[in-house]
């Protein structure tokens, strides 16, 4: 039987992108099933880690320095270039009720992976409905319904699930990976253990 991988993911994190380059191949290597669950971060850390704003407004220098190294080492293994955005943090609840879509059609990789790309390296306002509307432009899909989707209730109902759903199963950030649907593992740093668990129930 299949292990089941669920990616609990927000595009507005730069560890997320890092973490989304390498879980389609990990899952590939592995024989996983990988469910997509797009969230909205926010939401989290307003209901579950309120912290996170009292580190962005009171950052320790000593961490804050090593941070910089370490997300510059992983981007380098990952081979993704970050130009750091003017606007962060950005409001990515547009884009990330899109991802609904691009999982309707099929296409989740290739919209979540345009959606990073044009914040993370092209420093581009995912916020913008227009930098929205060329990105749906660039992926050659249907721009006026991709942009009544994102207004459906339901959609925006898909969002506020998923990112209830996350905190009530005790995740606090993005990106939440589960395996098997009650083993979490946080952060782009586990996903290395994450395979490594993999592996070893492969032995058993």
């Amino acid at each position: 039987m299949k292990n089941n991988i669920e990616f609990f993911f927000d595009c507005s994190s730069p560890w997320t992108y890092l973490a989304f380059k390498e879980i389609v191949p990990l899952c590939e290597r592995n024989h996983c099933d990988i469910v997509w669950k797009p969230i909205l971060v926010g939401g989290i850390f307003n209901s579950t880690n309120p912290s996170v704003y009292e580190h962005r407004a009171n950052p320790v220098k000593e961490k804050l320095s090593y941070s910089k190294k370490d997300m510059s080492d992983w981007a380098k293994i990952r081979g993704i270039q970050f130009n750091w955005p003017d606007k962060f943090p950005v409001n990515s609840v547009k884009a990330m009720r899109g991802a609904f879509y691009a999982i309707d059609k099929g296409f989740l990789p290739e919209y979540a992976e345009t959606i990073f790309a044009s914040y993370w390296t092209g420093n581009k306002d995912i916020s913008n409905s227009d930098v929205l509307t060329e990105i749906i432009s660039s992926l050659e899909w249907n721009e006026k319904e991709f942009s009544s989707y994102i207004e459906l209730a339901d959609t925006k109902e898909l969002l506020k699930k998923n990112t209830q759903e996350l905190i009530d199963r005790g995740g606090f950030g993005s990106p939440t990976i589960f395996l098997n649907k009650t083993d979490m593992y946080f952060g782009n740093d586990r996903l290395h253990l994450l395979e490594k668990i993999l592996d070893n129930r492969k032995l058993v």
